[in-house]
């Protein structure tokens, strides 16, 4: 767990880097996602994480939060409680990296595959801190973007660009459909350079791209057809244009 452990702190770091001196006014000035603001965003992250690290060490009162959540009595944000939605931009700031460090802590003591309950169907654990990093870089991204600062891409992409590529078949569950039993290739380049690939050689359907804009692709943050991916075979054009690898309603490239 250490590795995926170290570069969620590092993507946490480049986080802080874009966000970490914000004044009070910057903390509620709108961000490039329709309808949030920076304190949204970062409260969104930590209420993420505060139930990462519920599951992780406290199972009883998980399940009793997980349900409320089910049956649709309260959001996610809501459960962290009115004090913390309600925190100044700095005091939040605060929050979310005491409770990303106690999640990452809590993390570190599991094996890779231990299962692990969640907001859908269980995962591994590593699994788990890989959707903390993926959903970690896109918000990111949104604040970066608002703020006119320059994110740094690096080889931690591979670690979201494998989350997408296991879960193709769930971008169809999803949305109801029945997942095509034929395989797609994948072949990306790195920010590094490196080739990254997923798939057998002989695959009919191809999707080939850098692997910075297969990951905006994959989290919703770049159209398809305004992108510079390649794909080859019908299988891959519609599998990149569902692909969405977290359990939410469907969504056609929108920031939330």
């Amino acid at each position: 767990m250490d590795q995926i452990c170290d570069d969620l702190d590092a993507e946490t770091a480049a986080l802080i880097a874009v966000v970490g001196s914000l004044t009070e006014e910057q903390w509620r000035a709108p961000t490039v996602a329709e309808g949030w603001d920076s304190h949204e965003t970062i409260l969104h992250l930590g209420a993420a994480d505060w139930f990462g690290h519920l599951t992780l060490t406290d199972a009883v009162s998980f399940a009793i939060a997980h349900g409320r959540l089910l049956k649709g009595e309260i959001s996610l944000n809501e459960l962290v409680g009115l004090e913390v939605r309600a925190m100044s931009g700095r005091d939040l700031w605060q929050w979310f990296l005491d409770g990303r460090t106690a999640m990452i802590d809590a993390l570190r003591r599991r094996n890779p595959k231990d299962r692990i309950a969640w907001i859908g169907p269980e995962i591994g654990a590593r699994s788990m801190a890989t959707g903390r990093l993926m959903e970690t870089w896109t918000h990111s991204h949104d604040l970066a973007d608002s703020f006119g600062v320059e994110y740094p891409r690096t080889d931690r992409l591979r670690n979201i660009a494998h989350l997408g590529v296991v879960t193709r078949d769930f971008s169809y569950v999803n949305r109801g459909l029945e997942p095509p039993n034929e395989p797609v290739r994948v072949e990306l380049t790195s920010p590094s350079g490196d080739l990254w690939s997923w798939g057998p050689d002989d695959a009919t359907n191809i999707v080939t791209a850098s692997a910075y804009e297969f990951c905006k692709v994959l989290t919703r943050r770049t159209p398809l057809i305004e992108s510079t991916i390649e794909t080859k075979g019908t299988l891959a054009t519609e599998w990149m244009e569902i692909a969405q690898p977290w359990i939410e309603p469907p969504r056609i490239s929108d920031r939330a």
